[in-house]
């Protein structure tokens, strides 16, 4: 008896380690956020363009201060912060974005530029 309680033990844990990631047994496909405007866009414009691209100060000719605004010229936007290093149209000037940053916005535009 205790020779067949062995051998079915056995082979239910034979069975049970199964070698199989999650990916493969879920049924769940991730969910990817849309990036928007105001809860991801807005703070990097706000943190690192507003100081130039603002009434008043140097590129106050071309203000982002609105979601409008940024969304009009996100083709310029993506364009400067997407530069090397050392171009001197490299935005935001004298820094870079992170990578990060850089594909928050650049996922905003793919993603539909949504504003809320």
């Amino acid at each position: 008896m205790k020779k067949l309680m062995y051998i079915i033990s056995s082979a239910i844990l034979l069975v049970a380690c199964e070698s199989r990631t999650y990916e493969e047994i879920s049924d769940k496909t991730p969910v990817v956020e849309l990036v928007t405007y105001n809860k991801d866009v807005k703070p990097i414009i706000d943190a690192n363009c507003i100081i130039c691209h603002s009434p008043g100060n140097s590129a106050s000719f071309q203000p982002w201060t609105s979601y409008n605004q940024v969304k009009n010229n996100i083709d310029k936007i993506i364009d400067r912060i997407s530069r090397p290093i050392g171009d001197p149209q490299k935005m935001p000037q004298g820094g870079s974005l992170s990578p990060s940053q850089i594909s928050t916005i650049t996922k905003w535009k793919a993603d539909g530029l949504i504003e809320n």
